[in-house]
């Protein structure tokens, strides 16, 4: 083995997709990806706003609210981009692993993460603070339900099904006589 080999690596590990990557492919586009992270860092912005806002009280629990909702936007930003928490050190970590969960789990995560402040103080401020965070859920939601059929099976379908119910119906009136 020269010099030159050990510098240079031979690339079959880097030929091999990541675990990450594939169950990210496994349902949605590109686009789809970049609107649901998006939605998060602009959900995370207005969780902070208005948690921020929220504190701004003598009420306990408006207070805990918006503590929780400042909560909500940290992980929705260490999660969705981490390149906004550079000085955090384990950022790229978290991320790597929520991008590693199925789309279900992230929805059911963010969803709840999102309902919690308005179950503790039911305000406008807490409503519309964490109605992007739960439209980000809602997103991760509908990826985990999959695509949408084409027109051309939902038709064969249908044909198959009306061809089985008049042969039912056939069947039954020959019995009949």
């Amino acid at each position: 083995m020269s010099s030159q080999d050990e510098q240079f690596p031979a690339p079959a590990a880097a030929a091999a997709p990541e675990p990450a990557a594939a169950s990210a492919e496994e349902g949605m586009t590109w686009w789809y990806r970049w609107l649901c992270r998006i939605a998060g860092v602009i959900g995370g912005m207005s969780c902070a706003f208005a948690g921020l806002w929220n504190c701004v009280t003598i009420n306990p629990l408006n207070i805990a609210a918006g503590v929780w909702m400042m909560l909500n936007a940290f992980v929705l930003f260490l999660c969705e981009a981490p390149f906004c928490c550079q000085f955090i050190e384990f950022a790229n970590a978290v991320s790597a692993r929520a991008d590693r969960l199925r789309a279900w789990q992230k929805a059911a995560f963010y969803c709840g993460m999102a309902v919690f402040p308005v179950m503790l103080s039911l305000t406008l401020t807490t409503l519309f603070g964490n109605a992007i965070a739960f439209a980000t859920g809602v997103l991760y939601g509908l990826s985990a339900l999959g695509k949408k059929g084409d027109a051309i099976s939902y038709a064969r379908i249908h044909q198959q099904q009306k061809q089985m119910d008049e042969e039912k119906l056939t069947g039954t009136l020959e019995g009949q006589a």
